[in-house]
């Protein structure tokens, strides 16, 4: 067989029709099917990919929301704040400090002594 004929037969697909033209098309297949597995696994890939990104983007973005709420929530419990708000109220601060009340239960008797009080 000389080059040009190789080369000849090769463009006109003889292999795809030759006697041994079955294991030539198992194999063909084989390859194909491969080459779309190939696809699909690079596409689940890309996919969870961008789902990565997009939900480490999404946490960045919570997180900063949390830390300004945080902030915004602190600066809202600040006695300065409080007393200006009831302020507007004409709620004013007390000169006076609070006192403490203190309440004192009275102990609880054992069983033994409380049936004494029968005797």
């Amino acid at each position: 067989m000389t080059k040009e004929s190789s080369i000849y037969s090769l463009l006109k697909a003889k292999f795809l029709i030759d006697d041994d033209a079955l294991k030539t098309w198992k194999f063909i297949i084989f390859l194909f099917s491969l080459a779309m597995l190939m696809i699909y696994f690079n596409h689940n890939y890309d996919e969870k990919n961008y789902k990565i990104t997009r939900l480490t983007n999404e946490v960045k973005e919570l997180r900063s929301r949390f830390v300004d709420t945080r902030s915004e929530l602190m600066k809202l419990k600040m006695e300065s704040t409080i007393s200006k708000k009831m302020e507007e109220r004409q709620i004013l601060p007390s000169s006076v400090p609070p006192k403490k009340i203190v309440i004192r239960k009275p102990e609880d008797k054992s069983f033994f002594d409380k049936l004494k009080i029968w005797q």
